[in-house]
């Protein structure tokens, strides 16, 4: 059965497939969905696999029509099923592997019946390819060819941006001197740079706030280039930008002159701004900040550029500013910007999120849900956040006022056997119909409603 993670990650990798169609890359999309149909293709649990061109056109029609959850396989149980291979049989699978490293799989199935370790029937090729891929970590497909790297620069604005991490300075704060770190995006024809902040950590919340704040700027770019590091590589950050139809990329490792554009740009920020700054004077992380976009808009969007024939990356930024796309609901955007976590709900309604205890209605006790919230919302009780069951918001949760509950009434079972009935006759397709007993504990959410 495919849980949610294997979901997100084929539905991401569909949309990398149709991706060039969505940004204009491809001149006759039906050419370019045989090209890639020609050779196998690996997707995320099903393992190697031959697609017509006709069922990529389907994702691509799916995708305008439903967005990225479109793309997502549906939520049922597999009707087949095959048998396990246990520890004898894998071991001798193994075996065949390692003799044969180099070989595709297809032969290594076929080895396998030709040696009597496997009978026709016994195991599906699709099943083999799932064993090997999460048993070993042999990248027998993979070969390195080395191609020449050319310079070069797209014609439009918002069709790429790179994305990095550079480190700043130390700030004094208090008696302790803490790092910084600047996190920046720059587009690669006009060279204009949507948006970069200092930060005190390098983790993924200011990854995603340094992301939402330029896509808010400068619109939504077609392709981002970062490099490996594992904030970039989390499954989160690759699901928020395919949710706004951005395409992400990684450079190779250890190939730092593929993001050749944004490490000059960092260059430039450690001459003409860092060996001018003092930080002895700088007060806090908001004073730093205030300081490099200053310099930003007059240091360095004003100024002619010498990739650009004389002019300034602001000005040819605006002479393309109708290929510029916004969203026009802020909270939409705010919604698709979201951390997405999974919980177990407790038994009395309530589970944690960093440690800070929420409360949520009694009908989703015992139940997996997803969480999605913004960081900031922990720090305001009164905020709540959403809780989601396959893709459909279904309810939210507050944290739990300790202070005010110590003063409610408990609920009587009576109460609580009323309460049960009522949820049995709710929504019964995102409730889950078993109820466990509440005895000697507490629903500091039906309490407060008890009280009303």
């Amino acid at each position: 059965m495919l849980d949610d993670d294997a979901r997100n990650a084929i539905a991401l990798k569909r949309f990398s497939l149709i991706s060039p169609v969505l940004n204009g890359q491809v001149n006759n999309r039906r050419e370019y969905y045989v090209q890639i149909s020609s050779n196998p293709i690996e997707m995320p649990h099903y393992g190697i696999r031959k697609y017509s061109p006709k069922t990529i056109e389907s994702w691509y029609c799916d995708y305008m029509r439903g967005g990225l959850n479109a793309l997502k396989p549906g939520y049922r149980g597999d009707k087949g099923s095959y048998r396990k291979i246990d520890a004898e049989l894998a071991e001798k699978i193994l075996e065949v592997k390692k003799a044969y490293p180099k070989a595709p799989n297809t032969i290594i199935y076929d080895k396998l019946i030709e040696n009597g370790i496997l009978k026709e029937g016994q195991i599906s090729l699709a099943t083999l390819y799932r064993f090997l891929n999460s048993s070993t970590n042999m990248n027998v497909h993979e070969t390195e060819d080395k191609k020449e790297i050319k310079r070069f620069a797209h014609q439009y604005i918002n069709e790429l941006w790179y994305g990095d991490l550079m480190y700043g300075p130390y700030i004094q704060e208090g008696r302790m001197k803490r790092p910084t770190y600047l996190l920046a995006y720059i587009d690669d024809a006009s060279r204009l740079v949507p948006h970069g902040e200092f930060y005190y950590t390098q983790n993924f919340e200011a990854l995603r706030h340094s992301f939402k704040e330029a896509v808010l700027k400068r619109g939504i770019p077609s392709l981002l280039y970062t490099d490996n590091g594992k904030i970039y590589r989390s499954q989160q950050f690759e699901f928020m930008c395919a949710n706004i139809g951005c395409t992400l990329i990684h450079s190779k490792p250890f190939i730092a002159n593929s993001r050749g554009k944004i490490e000059r740009f960092f260059l430039t920020v450690r001459k003409r701004f860092l060996s001018q700054l003092d930080t002895n004077n700088i007060k806090s992380l908001e004073d730093l900040n205030i300081r490099f976009w200053k310099w930003l808009d007059e240091g360095y969007h004003r100024n002619p550029h010498s990739s650009l024939n004389g002019l300034t990356p602001l000005n040819f930024f605006m002479s393309q500013i109708t290929r510029v796309k916004l969203y026009t609901d802020p909270a939409q955007l705010e919604e698709r910007f979201l951390l997405r976590i999974k919980r177990k709900v407790n038994h009395d309604g309530t589970f944690t999120i960093n440690n800070i205890l929420y409360e949520t209605d009694m009908k989703f006790a015992g139940s997996r849900v997803e969480i999605r919230y913004d960081p900031q919302w922990l720090n305001t009780p009164f905020i709540p956040v959403l809780i989601y069951h396959e893709d459909k918001k279904i309810g939210e949760a507050l944290q739990v006022n300790f202070h005010d509950n110590a003063h409610m009434k408990r609920r009587s079972k009576s109460a609580n056997s009323r309460l049960k009935t009522d949820l049995q006759d709710d929504e019964a397709s995102i409730v889950l119909t078993n109820i466990p007993e509440t005895k000697q504990t507490i629903s500091f959410k039906s309490i407060m409603e008890g009280e009303k």
